[in-house]
């Protein structure tokens, strides 16, 4: 098992979303944590099929991830503009030319984001990337990305590295159909994304425990896998 330890300033976790409010899930979500993971130990997630879309390729390692929150990083917001072109040939031709080469479909949103992450990332039932991880953190692994980010490409890590004596978190459990609840901090996190069929996403419910603890339960581990 390899225990991560995960700081950063600021990160957003966003579900799938249309419109003018953009939110993000409460904690790093176990997707974006294994890509993340893949990202560092050189593991190319992508597959090259010529599509518009991000589409994920087949044949990734499977793990088990457990996500503990060292302390729970509070949600923000800010409003941005949104820029965009309308699709298709004659989409926005009569602003073309008295916007002089500007973007002229632009409409203010709202997007949300974390702050203060710090964060427990474990991993576990695959030993061969977990030292592939670990080679990758000592700059002895090849990788195409560049600097690893957390849900927007200016949102960067502050510290990730291994640690051998895990702090009291809040590990993020699982809340089943069955539970009685009610728990504070529920979130959905998405565990693996489709982009290209979205109905193939796999999210769900999640709480962190009250009572922060060093040792990770056992209703905190989730099965990441891609087909």
């Amino acid at each position: 098992m390899l225990t991560l330890y995960l700081q950063a300033p600021f990160a957003t976790f966003r579900p799938f979303a249309a419109g003018s409010f953009r939110p993000t899930s409460g904690f790093i979500t176990p997707s974006a944590a294994y890509g993340l993971l893949l990202n560092v130990a050189g593991v190319e997630m992508r597959a090259d099929e010529g599509k518009e879309m991000t589409v994920i390729g087949g044949g990734l390692p499977a793990i088990r991830l457990a996500l503990g929150a060292l302390s729970m990083p509070p949600q923000h917001s800010i409003y941005q503009q949104l820029h965009n072109y309308p699709i298709g040939a004659d989409a926005g031709k009569g602003y073309v030319t008295g916007a002089r080469g500007n973007k002229y479909n632009i409409s203010p949103g709202r997007r949300a984001f974390l702050s203060g992450i710090r964060a427990y990332v474990c991993l576990d039932g695959n030993s061969e990337l977990e030292q592939h991880i670990l080679e990758g953190l000592a700059g002895r692994r090849p990788r195409r990305y560049g600097l690893p980010f957390l849900g927007d490409n200016n949102f960067l890590i502050d510290r990730l590295e291994p640690v051998q004596r895990r702090q009291p978190a809040h590990w993020f459990q699982r809340v089943e159909e069955d539970d009685d609840g009610p728990h504070e901090g529920v979130t959905r996190l998405t565990v693996t994304i489709d982009r290209a069929d979205l109905s193939r996403t796999r999210s769900a419910l999640f709480a962190p425990t009250p009572e922060p603890s060093a040792d990770i339960p056992a209703a905190a581990w989730t099965d990441v896998t891609y087909p």
